[in-house]
């Protein structure tokens, strides 16, 4: 039998700020030392800084893009996905992972998040939104204190 690799999703912001970048860089390189794939939307900021570490490091990157052309996808993606669906492609992204780690982002982002917790897939946070519900703390997203944490807390959470 085949032994099936873990895919894991990594979102963010197509513009991020330093600290994301260099942390969604640490994670992809992290995933991809450990030999997980990794998926995103394909474009800038976040999801450009993760496939950087990740290809860096040998690992696998799928983008999967809103648009029209492959042409989209950022230097660092080798499976270029072409959905032409805009943002509906979100749900793509987290229903193709087992695991989500989130850093940063804006609703694109959160919308992503709110995909993957409504079908039980779990959320990793790094600087990334927290939620609340009827001014609770909702703990749905488990907090990691830095890439290295967050890639080991996703592979946790995966169940084969």
């Amino acid at each position: 039998m085949i032994e099936k690799k873990k895919l894991i999703a990594v979102i963010g912001g197509s513009q991020s700020s330093a600290r994301e970048s260099k942390l969604a860089e640490e994670v992809g390189r992290e995933l991809a030392k450990r030999g997980a794939i990794l998926v995103c939307g394909g474009l800038g900021g976040v999801m450009e800084a993760a496939c950087r570490g990740a290809s860096s490091e040998g690992g696998l990157t799928i983008g999967i893009l809103p648009g029209e052309s492959s042409r989209e996808a950022n230097n660092y993606v080798q499976v270029p996905i072409v959905t032409g669906i805009g943002y509906a492609r979100n749900v793509a992204v987290v229903k193709s992972a087992q695991a989500v780690i989130a850093i940063g982002g804006s609703y694109g982002t959160l919308s992503e998040i709110g995909h993957a917790l409504q079908n039980g897939i779990p959320v990793i946070g790094l600087d990334t939104w927290s939620l609340s519900q009827n001014g609770k703390v909702n703990k749905s997203i488990t907090p990691a204190k830095d890439a290295a944490d967050a890639v080991s807390i996703a592979f946790d959470h995966i169940t084969d």
